[in-house]
């Protein structure tokens, strides 16, 4: 049985019971769960029936309505740890056939998959935060989770905003990393891919092994522990298990090494960069209390036919509920905090912080949150984004807080740790002044980044076609070769001087996406523009070649 004795559910105390809502139509799509009066269990999942209404963009949607965007069977289970104690209940769902048996089904326009997730947002006034979270980590050209916000009516009765959303899985629309079968058990078969997280043991049935290197926070720091994910815990063999183990092993203890910074067998080796770069920003940006270290998701793709070794991968991200300022421990309301610095709570794994002592990897950091800034990551375009979901849940909000009034009652600064949201950083007294303190939030740790991130940028990017993919250039300055990665497959490379001539060429068939140029250590000290090319989209960079 999971457990639900985390940090935060030891001290949740009881909590008001929901209120019974009047509830008939939505603009928002209905979720309708029958369970026949059988509670809903901690596992297994219990077969239910479940139906959701969608007449789609811009038509209301009635709990009397005949026409469904989903009407079968689900298994059903409660999920999280100390979500367990809330009023509002999450839940794993899995779409089922009459019989019991899995089916893949696209859920209000999401791609067809049988594991989904109805994320209740009970601690959450804005109800969006992971919503944010999953849309910014897509926008940064990388699988975020799909979400659909929707209400949920339980047996007749009333249960509020959901946000139903894809869960963390390999699939070809989701991570889209090698699939692994229990004969994979040697060569390259064997190399990937694999999906580990660091978290906390939930469950009777994970597997864990503790990192090699200590983690580090205000306590001391402490063990860092990885669970399997994929393949689950009852399916991984031996021979799987060990691999991906000691990959891990290696990895983490190479970067705490002397040369770990070496740009030819260093980390730049092993990790993606754009993923590791990305993800670090991106933690960094919502001053996540669980940021790094729970929760905290990575995949290992398989090797490459040419022997190339397949590069383990940050993401996806997950759970954020306690992210973007709505919490009081763990820094969570210090806008002057850092994440990988660790605090008081779960240990931070020591890499984070041993990346950034390289000033190759800070420097890109630097460079790709500043073109980040100027696209999704601007005031204008988070303010806008944020006043969207605001607007489209005005109408669902209030049913919602009428239906959990613990959320917008008894939020007096005095609350301690046995009142309800104890772990909040600060009180609002309506969903619009929540927004915009949500907002507010934003401007002032996107300043915060302007003025404190690490790094430098020695050049700029002079154009990106696709604003939002991730394209990196390293080192950058070099002394001698250039790492190039890019997030979709490279066909061509040029290299031109500062008088625009062309004093490098290559072409063929690249077999990954990371492509490294010895060569560039015979050009002349200057700058140099890049031009890479992707099927019908080109990049173009600026790189330094210094002794």
């Amino acid at each position: 049985m999971k457990s639900i004795l985390s940090f935060v559910g030891v001290l949740l105390c009881v909590f008001a019971m929901g209120q019974n809502v009047n509830f008939t139509s939505s603009n928002l799509p209905i979720v309708i769960i029958g369970t026949g009066g059988v509670p809903i269990p901690d596992e297994p999942k219990l077969l239910v029936d479940f139906k959701i209404i969608d007449n789609g963009l811009g038509v209301r949607n009635d709990i009397n309505d005949q026409v469904f965007n989903y009407n079968g069977k689900a298994g059903l289970e409660l999920r999280g740890n100390s979500s367990q104690s809330f009023d509002q209940k999450q839940y794993a769902v899995e779409t089922r056939d009459a019989a019991g048996n899995d089916v893949n089904v696209p859920l209000l326009g999401m791609p067809p998959e049988n594991d989904w997730v109805l994320y209740a947002p009970w601690n959450d006034i804005s109800l969006i935060r992971n919503v944010i979270a999953y849309h910014t980590w897509d926008k940064m050209n990388h699988w975020g989770p799909r979400t659909r916000m929707v209400e949920v009516v339980l047996n007749g009765e009333y249960q509020g905003v959901y946000v139903l959303t894809e869960s963390i899985k390999r699939d070809d629309n989701r991570i889209k990393t090698a699939k692994l079968s229990g004969e994979d058990v040697a060569g390259r078969e064997l190399t990937g891919g694999y999906i580990m997280k660091i978290d906390a043991e939930n469950s009777d049935d994970d597997k864990t092994f503790v990192s090699k290197v200590r983690g580090v926070g205000t306590n001391g720091g402490g063990n860092v522990t990885w669970l399997y994910h994929y393949p689950k815990p009852k399916d991984i063999r031996p021979e799987q298990e060990d691999y991906i183990h000691k990959y891990i092993d290696t990895v983490e203890t190479l970067i705490q090494s002397v040369d770990f910074d070496d740009p030819m067998n260093g980390y730049a080796k092993y990790l993606s960069l754009p993923s590791f770069i990305d993800y670090f920003i991106h933690s960094e940006l919502s001053l996540n209390s669980d940021g790094m270290k729970r929760s905290a998701y990575f995949y290992k793709e398989k090797m490459a036919i040419d022997g190339t070794k397949g590069k383990f991968k940050a993401g996806s991200v997950w759970d954020y509920n306690l992210a973007f300022g709505n919490c009081n421990f763990c820094k969570g309301n210090q806008m002057d905090a850092w994440v990988h610095e660790g605090c008081e709570t779960l240990p931070t794994p020591a890499l984070w912080g041993r990346l950034m002592e390289d000033p190759n990897f800070s420097n890109a950091v630097k460079c790709r949150y500043e073109n980040l800034r100027a696209t999704i990551l601007s005031d204008d375009y988070l303010h806008g984004f944020i006043d969207n979901y605001a607007d489209t849940l005005q109408e669902a909000q209030a049913r919602h807080f009428e239906q959990w009034p613990v959320l917008l009652s008894n939020r007096s600064n005095s609350g301690g740790w046995g009142s309800p949201l104890w772990f909040s950083a600060y009180r609002v007294a309506s969903y619009a002044q929540e927004i915009d303190t949500l907002k507010k939030w934003f401007s002032g740790r996107l300043e915060f980044l302007d003025n404190n991130l690490p790094g430098v940028c020695p050049v700029t990017n002079s154009n990106n076609t696709s604003a939002y993919d991730a394209f990196f250039v390293f080192p950058n300055p070099t002394a001698g070769a250039i790492s190039i990665e890019v997030s979709e497959p490279i066909s061509k490379i040029e290299v031109y001087d500062v008088q625009g001539v062309k004093v490098g060429n290559y072409e063929g068939s690249f077999t990954n996406r990371r492509v490294i140029i010895e060569d560039v250590k015979e050009y002349e000290d200057g700058v140099y523009t890049l031009k890479v090319y992707c099927g019908k989209t080109l990049h173009m960079q600026s790189f330094v070649k210094q002794k």
